[in-house]
């Protein structure tokens, strides 16, 4: 691990002896719009690239900044400026609409059916982090103080809510797993933040009072979580009341900035405050929300968390310039730093597994806690679970945001840095191949007493036709009889595919495959309709639109989802 992490200091020796002042590399506008532009250029190939070679874009995203901060400064390139990110600013715009995505999509059941153990990871695992990692930095590098070194376990503890989606998403892990590993990155940031808050206080003032911080670590995440409930009920209220689907899209977005800066105003927890604010959106959004809100907003919604985690996993590489500056600059070299901040990363993996494997395996000794978890947990799951704990903006953002005057800021930048590094780039790009490896993809899912999707659509397609059976007239005919005809035709094949028990997939399949065919030639009839002015481009919107609705649908039963 240590020669990797000494790679940074390479890039120092090498950077021009002439230093530009902060004044003379200073961004105009202009020049930062360009390096917007050219941040989002990047992101396309390299996301093609990881695509191709396998590694997770959040890593490729990160050597592509790397790449950028160690190209020479220059007050003229935009990708030559010293790129400083405010610490203030990256929290407020790219965390709250991350949580609000992640927390709008939760499955509010599962989230609550697993919260003691999310609890158990978002809080214990983050505190025993902090407590170890403090232990570490303080056993190498004893001229640090207490206060800083728990500063910088409360910066690296928490597994990061962005880095672990952009990770998840592309790997497929048993359900209860992922319901678990996602809702700890939703909360645990807030223990981090607060823990992080503490620390850097103590550092300064020199005092703590661990019954005063427990106290107002409970009234913190506590009115959070209140603040976030009753930012959802308003919001809700108010998108019930807007009109115009692009209104309410606005609006759903505007929540996730509101929540967070409100809950931050009133002295709790921001992070707690949108992720209660998210999770009650979401439970309500199928009654309260229309089908093209909910269509429109979804769109929206990828856009803006891919553009985002895009930058934000850039930035992080891009930040390496202005780390590297600062310590080639200062008194200690960053290679006689290296083994300490080795020792810190290997104290950051290593307590994770500490704490889960036991947490795991202890549990089972209660009689509730195995009639609950089942009597045998593969050493596949908290090994997984204990391996995905990437780190990301969170932690970035809050070692920048120590003040200049804290003790090893230094030495806790460079940490912060190089556990995002491995964590990301070690941890994120294995984590899919040593799924595959020990099978985790192939497990069985948990049975469910739920009904499964085709059961779901049977009792559906029986409910209405039980509706189109009672619209007869005065007579006793039906109203509407070729309707009539089609839902039940409709009901027939829902159940027949249930008691077939799967053996019509692939008539099934064949079926929708035929659906494509007809769409296809649906399109390329109405394009050439449109080609020869023979109908008018609202005509071709209004079709290509039923088109594209019936294309969608058919695509996600035959199982051709393109791919998001």
């Amino acid at each position: 691990m240590q020669p990797a992490l000494i790679v940074l200091a390479g890039p120092l020796a090498r950077l021009p002896a002439r230093r530009y002042s902060r004044d003379e590399i200073a961004m105009t506008p202009v020049q930062l719009f360009e390096l917007v532009l050219l941040l989002l250029a990047l992101v396309i190939p390299l996301e093609l690239a990881a695509r191709r070679i396998g590694l997770p874009p959040a890593a490729a995203l990160i050597l592509g900044g790397m790449l950028m901060a160690l190209l020479p400064p220059s007050p003229d390139a935009p990708w030559g400026q010293d790129v400083k990110l405010d610490p203030d600013l990256t929290l407020v715009l790219f965390l709250p609409p991350l949580l609000m995505s992640s927390a709008w999509f939760t499955v509010w059941r599962d989230f609550r059916a697993n919260l003691g153990i999310i609890l158990q990871l978002a809080v214990g695992a983050v505190i025993f982090t902090t407590l170890i990692v403090g232990v570490v930095a303080h056993a190498v590098v004893p001229g640090l103080p207490w206060a800083a070194c728990f500063a910088l376990g409360a910066i690296i503890s928490p597994p990061d809510s962005v880095a672990a989606k952009a990770v998840l998403q592309r790997v497929r892990l048993p359900p209860r797993m992922m319901v678990l590993l996602e809702g700890e990155s939703l909360v645990n940031d807030a223990t981090g933040l607060v823990l992080f808050r503490f620390a850097v206080v103590a550092a300064m003032t020199g005092g703590f009072n661990a019954a005063e911080a427990a106290g107002s670590f409970v009234l913190v995440a506590g009115g959070g979580v209140l603040a976030g409930a009753g930012f959802g009920v308003v919001v809700m209220w108010l998108l019930a009341r807007l009109r115009q689907v692009h209104m309410q899209i606005i609006a759903s977005l505007l929540a996730a900035w509101a929540s967070y800066i409100g809950g931050e105003a009133i002295g709790v927890s921001g992070v707690l405050c949108t992720v209660a604010c998210g999770l009650l959106m979401g439970w309500r959004q199928h009654s309260r929300l229309g089908a093209a809100t909910r269509m429109q907003a979804k769109a929206v919604w990828e856009i803006v968390v891919f553009v985002l985690e895009s930058l934000v996993f850039i930035l992080i590489g891009l930040s390496l310039r202005s780390i590297l500056l600062r310590l080639g600059e200062g008194p200690v070299a960053v290679q006689y730093l290296a083994p300490a901040v080795a020792c810190v990363v290997a104290a950051v993996v290593i307590a994770r597994f500490v704490w889960i494997f036991p947490s795991v395996y202890f549990r089972r000794v209660l009689p509730h806690a195995r009639r609950h978890l089942g009597t045998s947990t593969p050493i596949a799951v908290p090994l997984i679970m204990s391996w995905a704990g990437m780190r990301g903006v969170v932690s970035l953002a809050a070692a920048l945001s120590l003040p200049e005057a804290m003790p090893g800021r230094d030495f806790i930048l460079l940490a912060t840095f190089a556990v995002i590094l491995v964590t990301v780039l070690i941890q994120g790009a294995t984590l899919a191949p040593l799924i595959r490896a020990m099978g985790l993809d192939r497990l069985p899912d948990a049975k469910s007493t739920t009904l499964d999707e085709s059961q779901a659509r049977a009792v559906l397609a029986q409910a209405q036709l039980d509706v189109i059976r009672r619209a007869v007239g005065d007579d006793g005919t039906p109203q509407h009889p070729r309707l009539l005809e089609q839902y039940e035709y409709r009901a027939r094949a829902t159940h027949r595919y249930v008691e077939a028990n799967g053996s019509l997939a692939a008539a099934r399949s064949a079926h929708f495959d035929m659906i494509l065919a007809l769409v296809a030639a649906g399109r390329v009839e109405l394009l050439e309709l449109h080609h020869k002015g023979e109908i008018h481009d609202s005509v071709l919107h209004a079709l290509e639109h039923e088109l594209d609705l019936e294309e969608l649908g058919a695509r996600r039963h035959s199982g051709e989802e393109e791919e998001a």
